[in-house]
């Protein structure tokens, strides 16, 4: 929500960039879908074990207390593990666990923060860990703390409006239609979507950054396949950029008219 807690993560080429916090109420409500699910679970395990008292009664209870107990905590360290720091109940309101650094969580640090819910939900209804989270800068609980990991929230993407960072200027990558094909073969959408962000985001970098991360997606690009020299003479890298962003992004039904006169230069 406006206003709420963010993560700042900084990368080691010195971009900052910001990420939502999830709340103690979503937070909570993602764990009662949980929960129901650890119940669901739990209710299949134990009509299966039930079937063992007809051979002994206390083997088949001591079963399916030790079950029960390891399908709580496994669920969770499981589906967080398997589904890079989401469990269902996480998935359906679009929050993640992720290291406070940004990076994915480690094995160790999904088995931290899940051991520790036993403090965390104490005395009940997770109090102790709703309250750590009202009072930490990151809205950690103690599990968190231990593990160094936040929680984060996902916002629906919408489909970015490329008219920010593609003025409808002549491309002349577009004149070389094969070359163009065989880009948008070879870059991966992940490669796609950072140099979108790149420049979705350019404005809020800091000038020295933002050459040094623009020079080194160029290289990239230039890397994968090889253009004319006329068609990057006298272009930037930012430039450069945004005519690989609108082949990649745009297709090649995206075919523009080259502007009369000397200003038809590539954008």
């Amino acid at each position: 929500m406006p206003g709420g807690k963010t993560l700042t993560i900084t990368t080691p080429e010195g971009i900052s960039f910001s990420m939502p916090l999830a709340g103690p109420i979503s937070r909570f409500l993602a764990w009662c879908i949980d929960c129901a699910c650890v119940v669901l679970l739990g209710t299949a395990v134990g009509v299966l074990v039930s079937l063992l008292s007809i051979v002994s009664g206390d083997v088949a209870q001591a079963l399916g207390v030790i079950g029960y107990f390891v399908l709580s905590i496994g669920y969770r360290i499981f589906l967080e593990w398997k589904w890079r720091g989401r469990t269902l109940g996480k998935r359906l309101l679009r929050l993640r666990v992720i290291d406070v650094q940004g990076m994915p969580l480690q094995l160790n640090q999904v088995i931290i923060r899940n051991l520790l819910r036993a403090v965390d939900s104490l005395p009940l209804f997770y109090v102790v860990g709703g309250v750590a989270c009202l009072l930490s800068a990151r809205s950690q609980r103690l599990g968190d703390l231990a593990a160094n990991s936040a929680v984060i929230r996902q916002p629906r993407a919408r489909e970015p409006d490329l008219r920010q960072v593609l003025p409808g200027k002549f491309n002349s990558l577009r004149d070389y239609p094969h070359l163009c094909a065989r880009l948008r073969h070879r870059a991966t959408p992940q490669e796609a979507g950072l140099a979108l962000r790149a420049l979705l985001r350019r404005e809020t970098l800091d000038p020295e950054a933002r050459i040094e991360l623009f020079a080194g997606l160029a290289t990239h690009f230039r890397a994968l396949v090889q253009f004319p020299a006329e068609t990057t003479e006298g272009v930037t890298d930012e430039q450069y950029l945004r005519n690989i962003v609108d082949v990649l992004c745009r297709g090649s039904e995206a075919r523009e008219d080259r502007p009369d006169g000397p200003d038809g230069i590539v954008a």
